[in-house]
């Protein structure tokens, strides 16, 4: 079994979308959109296969987010080396992305960066 994809909505459906792409090197699809709803969605591949599906729609609530928290917390991607995880860690800072920890080597053996990246939701690198 797999996990076909992970979806998580936004407010900003164009800068997240960017992200992606520019940070994470994902490929868009053109999109979609349900003018009766008002439901937007992209769907953004990475090369190993994995997908993400970014959507947005009218009557969506954003509660604040707490670093610590119940539900998803974040989303991990692997970058291929402790080098890139350093070198996208410093790029998304100059970019003014929040680093919330690392890049470090955690308890459990990960090379890991965490970035307050989308509206507050947490991106890890990993390698």
């Amino acid at each position: 079994m797999k996990i076909e994809h992970v979806a998580m909505y936004v407010n900003d459906l164009e800068a997240a979308r960017a992200f992606f792409e520019k940070y994470l090197h994902g490929e868009s699809n053109e999109g979609y959109y349900n003018a009766r709803t008002g439901f937007q969605s992209y769907f953004v591949s990475f090369e190993d296969g994995a997908r993400l599906e970014i959507m947005n729609r009218p009557e969506m609530e954003d509660p604040e987010k707490p670093l610590y928290r119940t539900g998803l917390i974040h989303i991990a991607f692997s970058v291929g080396s402790k080098e890139r995880v350093d070198e996208l860690t410093r790029l998304l800072q100059a970019d003014g992305y929040d680093v919330v920890s690392g890049p470090r080597t955690t308890g459990d053996g990960y090379y890991e960066s965490c970035i307050a990246a989308i509206e507050g939701n947490l991106i890890e690198l990993t390698v």
